[in-house]
This record gives C-alpha cells, sequence and structure tokens, in this order.
C-alpha cells in the first residue's frame, strides 16, 4: 500500500512535461509560419497560445500548493468499492454518498433512516445497519461525530464494518 499514488504522480508529470512541450511547440511553429500568415492571424494565434501558457502556469501553481486531489478522489473510490465488495455497505445509495464526498447528503440520510425507524417504516435491524453504514461513511471522511454515534458506532458494529474500517486506514499509509 506504500506505493499508493506513484504511478498516478508519474503519469502526472510526463503528462505535464508532455503539455509543456507542445505549448513550446506550438510557439516554435508560430513563429517559423509567420510568413505564411496575416499579422492578426499571427496575433490571435500567438496571444491563444500564451493564454494557454498562462492557464498551464496556473494551474502548476495550484499543484505546487498542494491543490491536487487525484489520489484523494481515487482512495475515495476505491474505498467506495472495497465497502461494497466487503459488503460492509449494503444500501448502494450510502456507498455513493460515500465515494462522492457527501457528508451534508449523508446526515440528511441519517435523518431520514432514523424518521423511518419511529414511524415503523424501518424495521430497528435494518434502521440499525443504514445508520452504522451512515456513521462509518462520515468518520471515514473526517466528520466529526457526537458521543453518542461513536458510542453507538462502538456497539453496534460488525464484523465487515471493523474490517473496512481496518483496510481503509491503511490506505493512507
Amino acid at each position: 500500500m506504500a506505493s499508493r499514488g506513484r504511478s498516478e504522480t508519474t503519469k502526472l508529470k510526463k503528462n505535464i512535461e508532455e503539455q509543456l512541450d507542445r505549448l513550446m511547440q506550438q510557439l516554435s511553429d508560430l513563429e517559423e509560419c509567420r510568413e505564411d500568415l496575416d499579422d492578426d492571424e499571427y496575433e490571435e494565434t500567438k496571444n491563444e497560445t500564451l493564454e494557454q501558457l498562462k492557464e498551464f502556469n496556473e494551474s502548476l501553481n495550484r499543484m505546487k500548493e498542494g491543490d491536487l486531489s487525484l489520489v484523494d478522489d481515487l482512495n475515495s473510490v476505491q474505498l467506495a468499492i472495497q465497502a461494497a465488495i466487503s459488503e460492509a455497505f449494503k444500501t448502494p445509495e450510502v456507498i455513493q454518498m460515500f465515494a462522492k464526498k457527501q457528508p451534508g447528503q449523508l446526515r440528511q440520510k441519517l435523518a431520514e433512516v432514523e424518521r423511518d425507524r419511529k414511524v415503523g417504516k424501518l424495521s430497528a435491524d435494518t434502521a440499525t445497519q443504514q445508520t452504522l453504514e451512515i456513521l462509518t461513511a462520515l468518520k471515514k471522511l473526517g466528520e466529526q461525530l457526537s458521543s453518542n454515534e461513536e458510542q453507538f458506532l462502538q456497539s453496534n458494529s460488525s464484523s465487515s464494518l471493523r474490517e473496512f474500517e481496518k483496510v481503509s486506514s491503511e490506505i493512507g499509509v
């Protein structure tokens, strides 16, 4: 697991180098073909290429500052897949919200589960299972759980959820 992200980083670096080469070649070709272009066409194409270089530079600056979530996004999707495979999560809607990093929607779903349990629309077992899934997803997304929610997790967690918790905590290592 320690190599997670290495191949993605290598691909990203290669793509960055290729993009830079392409933009530089575009400027070079433009200068070589200057005689064949009228002044307006030359200026417009040069300005477009310079604008692309500017955008590329801004993108690189964001990456340098740590605004790069490729590996985090991949990990999130992978965790959702692992949850589905391990049967830790039985509710597709919860898996989807977890994969898309939607803690607000998960909290709303938690309230709906509680409401449905109270009015008898959900059995106690189903409500407990869904509540566990939602709380585990929220915890994995870094959301703060109340002491009651933490206690509920501890006392009701299944072996598949504990296994998912263990596997998912190793993802970042």
